[in-house]
């Protein structure tokens, strides 16, 4: 089965490089579309929206540094288009099924550590992503560091 646009999820840390090259690899034989995508999750969010401060200047911040980590991936891959892809606010999971369904895409690719027990169950960004998902999903099993 050929894929015609593979969104790939990166959280731009070097541990997204061989989900990264895996999709490029599955995307050349048909010469397939593929996207970056990564979300930043508003600070209140993370905080479970109980902090009593203005945190619009700091989630800006860490707007400015994950464009700078995203355009030292197309440095680094310069086959995939930067207007293909996609920087943004929000929840990875809605954002990821919403990207997918309005680019049309037919295999989302996503970095799993493969986590057992209570991580498992707490669940992660590519457990979420994989249901609900208006295509398929490929989880790339990272590796852990040493």
């Amino acid at each position: 089965m050929s894929y015609e646009h593979l969104l790939v999820a990166v959280d731009l840390t070097e541990e997204c490089d061989p989900v990264i090259k895996r999709a490029m690899a599955l995307a050349a034989p048909s010469n397939a579309k593929v996207s970056l995508v990564h979300i930043v999750e508003p600070m209140a969010m993370a905080f479970g929206g109980d902090v009593p401060m203005d945190l619009s200047q700091l989630q800006q911040q860490q707007f400015d540094q994950a464009k700078e980590r995203m355009d030292r991936l197309f440095n680094k891959y310069p086959d995939i288009n930067r207007g293909d892809s996609h920087l943004t606010y929000g929840q990875p999971r809605q954002e990821i099924h919403q990207l997918a369904k309005e680019q049309h895409c037919d295999l989302i690719v996503v970095g799993s550590h493969g986590r057992h027990g209570l991580a498992l169950l707490l669940g992660s960004t590519a457990n979420d992503v994989l249901h609900g998902a208006p295509c398929d999903v490929l989880a790339v099993r990272l590796q852990k560091k040493e």
